[in-house]
């Protein structure tokens, strides 16, 4: 493996940006220092005026392998995460077959080490009727990242809606459970209500049927049954500003049992945005009325929020056409949400700091990610170079997407990624692409 070796770059780490040299071999951070020299066998990179972070690592995407290829596959996508700063992934168990066995699970696995430019790790799903083949992921918590669990509304047979499965999962899992949580006796409800209108219900409708209390009420659940076992709850996507009050700031991150993820889209689109994007923002939690996301943004900045993420969920062109109740919920984002934030830190929104502990500190913290989410000798080289002076604009011919759209097109981004190495490797710089090496299986430090 090539030695590299970045000079004079301003390394974004553990709440301060230092001016280092750094040093990058056998996959590591091998050494920082205010100069190192070395003479052989050494590609330099110039990083004045350039910034240094960790990896990004996106605990919830959707890369759709195997089953949904047509929509996306774990190289397509795992590609257009490395080219937005994404070193690491961890995947849904929504796929075709559900990834509800071990037996299941390892096969993605296998995919990911042949095809993946990022490193990787999978949840295994459970579902009203396979809580015995879930805990079996507890015999290898370090190899695994947790239980997925649809709380109240899924699609297919993905839910969990049965109080004796929840009860046993939260009390037996040994594993960082991760949660949707919506209410879908709510959700029916509204949705009757709003059929019972006679009229044809468009996209505007959405974060009505899927409103804030269907949210509440499934987020406050799956905090009872955590508090009540103690379980390692992790609720994902918060979309609501009455959610918040489930969360906390009062401790450090590594001492919580219950924490939260807020995603990029919730931070920055609105129900106002439906007029313009139309289904192109249709997701499940639903985007909605902007005083929520006013209030997701004060939580991720004090700390109630622990994560950012992006539940990337790429559907076809004419999947998302359809009208409002048939077109397909989720978008694509993996390869926008660092460049998103970083438009955020630029208009004053959010330092780098806070950027690199929320999408890369804090995820390796909530789960014990091993020697990674940190620019520090001996940890693995997951590192993104950024210049502040490339802009960009998002449009179809630099999406990555296998979809080939992004609800972000024509957003310009006024800082670049020039530079993505995972475990040392560059995979993507200036002079393009290098696939040679594949992305590592995450490894987790679980007692």
């Amino acid at each position: 493996m090539q030695i590299y070796l970045l000079k004079n770059i301003q390394v974004v780490n553990e709440g301060k940006i230092v001016v280092s040299d750094v040093l990058l071999k056998n996959g590591r951070i091998e050494k920082m220092a205010p100069a190192i020299t070395l003479e052989s066998d050494v590609i330099e990179i110039d990083g004045s005026g350039k910034y240094l972070l960790p990896g990004v690592i996106d605990d919830q995407v959707h890369f759709r392998e195997p089953g949904l290829t047509h929509k996306a596959t774990i190289y397509t996508e795992s590609k257009a995460a490395v080219a937005g700063g994404v070193t690491s992934f961890m995947e849904m168990p929504n796929t075709v077959p559900p990834t509800f066995t071990m037996e299941l699970l390892e096969e993605k696995y296998k995919i990911a080490a042949a095809t993946s430019l990022a490193n990787y790790s999978f949840y295994i799903g459970v579902n009203n009727i396979n809580a015995d083949d879930a805990l079996q992921a507890n015999a290898v918590k370090d190899k695994v990242c947790g239980i997925k669990m649809f709380m109240g509304s899924s699609t297919g047979n993905l839910l969990v809606d049965n109080p004796e499965v929840l009860q046993r999962i939260f009390s037996e899992s040994e594993m960082l459970i991760a949660t949707h949580c919506e209410d879908e006796k709510i959700i029916r409800e509204n949705l009757e209500k709003a059929l019972s209108e006679g009229r044809e219900l468009t996209v505007a409708d959405h974060p009505i049927i899927r409103n804030e209390e269907a949210c509440y009420q499934s987020s406050q659940y799956a905090v009872e049954l955590a508090k009540k076992y103690n379980s390692r709850l992790h609720v994902l996507h918060i979309s609501t500003e009455k959610e918040l009050q489930l969360f906390s700031n009062e401790m450090p991150l590594k001492e919580k049992r219950i924490t939260a993820e807020v995603c990029v889209h919730h931070l920055h689109f609105t129900a106002d945005d439906y007029a313009l994007k139309g289904n192109f923002i249709k997701c499940n939690p639903a985007i909605k009325a902007a005083h929520n996301k006013k209030a997701l943004w004060g939580a991720l900045l004090d700390d109630r929020l622990d994560v950012i993420a992006t539940d990337h969920a790429p559907h076809t062109f004419a999947e998302k056409n359809e009208p409002y109740l048939k077109a397909h919920a989720g978008l694509p984002l993996v390869q926008h949400s660092l460049p998103l934030m970083l438009y955020y830190h630029s208009i004053g929104k959010i330092s780098l700091e806070k950027i690199t502990e929320k999408m890369s500190h804090a995820v390796a913290d909530c789960f014990q990610i091993a020697d990674r989410g940190y620019i520090r000798e001996g940890y693995y080289a997951d590192l993104v170079i950024v210049d502040p002076q490339k802009t960009f604009s998002i449009a179809k011919e630099n999406i990555l997407y296998k979809c080939g759209w992004s609800p972000l097109e024509g957003f310009h981004i006024p800082m670049g990624i020039t530079h993505t190495f995972v475990n040392g490797h560059l995979v993507y710089g200036n002079t393009g692409w290098n696939e040679s090496i594949k992305g590592q299986r995450l490894l987790f430090n679980r007692d």
